[in-house]
């Protein structure tokens, strides 16, 4: 890409039926491998509690951390569309520090959109954060922050009542100044709906193919994650048995003395190895 992806291009991409193409990575050296492929936006998630800390949920994720690796990854991805995830606490507090905390990403990370996991109740949320000038969008559906309220994440708008209600809710969100809309886990027919409906971009995070945009985890698409997925979680490769045979090919020319061989090494200079030899003879 030689121009920057902006929100006008998101929105003309649904215009133009053309869809739109994320990720979700947290670190330079994979953003930058995303941005070399072409990809039209990167969302830092707070998954990146799961995916780089080991943690069980995305609730450990802080701000600090999270404008930490937002920063990095558009320094890697200058040109891509930069959505940064707001983290659990940093908007349920007060409508202030919503504000306060989504500006800390535009000031300090370069971010164009942040995302923020809403309900009716924050409604109030995207607007202030929208009427301060800030792109947000709405992530409806399943929402992992939900997980301790709710004891277990399950697919949404699965019976007609519930698929009313997330049909609606989409409207207030945009009504209240969302910019685009994130659906996770969210029943296809309902997410075509919602897509149908929506005058901004729809983001489908294993809501179907319907929406405007598609959206998986960078771990998940490469297949470098061996534990239980999600259903809509597919891997485009297998690199984990790859990077393994590559670390063991490693270890094993450590330990037969293949590696390092004289081309890794650095040398004194021509003429100074003789120099050094004097040098240490006159210190015995």
């Amino acid at each position: 890409m030689n121009t920057k992806v902006t929100i006008s291009d998101l929105i003309k991409a649904k215009q133009d039926g053309r869809k739109i193409v994320a990720v979700s990575c947290y670190d330079y050296t994979s953003a930058r491998l995303v941005a070399q492929a072409g990809v039209d936006m990167i969302l830092v998630g707070d998954s990146a509690a799961q995916v780089l800390l080991g943690h069980e949920t995305t609730l450990p994720a802080t701000m600090d951390f999270m404008v930490t690796i937002t920063d990095a990854v558009r320094r890697a991805a200058p040109e891509v569309c930069l959505v940064a995830d707001m983290p659990f606490l940093s908007y349920q507090t007060s409508i202030a520090d919503a504000v306060r905390n989504a500006g800390r990403f535009f000031q300090e990370t370069g971010t164009q959109i942040v995302k923020v996991e809403a309900t009716a109740a924050h409604l109030d949320v995207i607007k202030a954060i929208s009427d301060a000038g800030m792109a947000v969008m709405a992530h409806i559906g399943i929402r992992p922050q939900q997980v301790t309220k709710l004891g277990k994440l399950k697919a949404e708008g699965t019976t007609a009542e519930l698929a009313l209600e997330l049909v609606d809710l989409s409207k207030k969100m945009v009504s209240a100044g969302a910019g685009s809309l994130l659906l996770e886990g969210t029943a296809r027919e309902v997410s075509k709906v919602v897509t149908e409906q929506s005058p901004v971009p729809v983001i489908s995070c294993g809501s179907g193919p319907d929406c405007d945009g598609q959206i998986l985890i960078i771990s998940d698409i490469l297949g470098l994650n061996s534990g239980p997925k999600p259903k809509f979680a597919k891997a485009f490769a297998q690199l984990d048995a790859a990077m393994v045979q590559a670390l063991r090919n490693y270890a094993d020319h450590i330990r037969n003395g293949q590696y390092p061989s004289d081309e890794q090494c650095y040398h004194i200079k021509p003429g100074q190895l003789e120099k050094l030899q004097e040098m240490l003879t006159d210190l015995r």
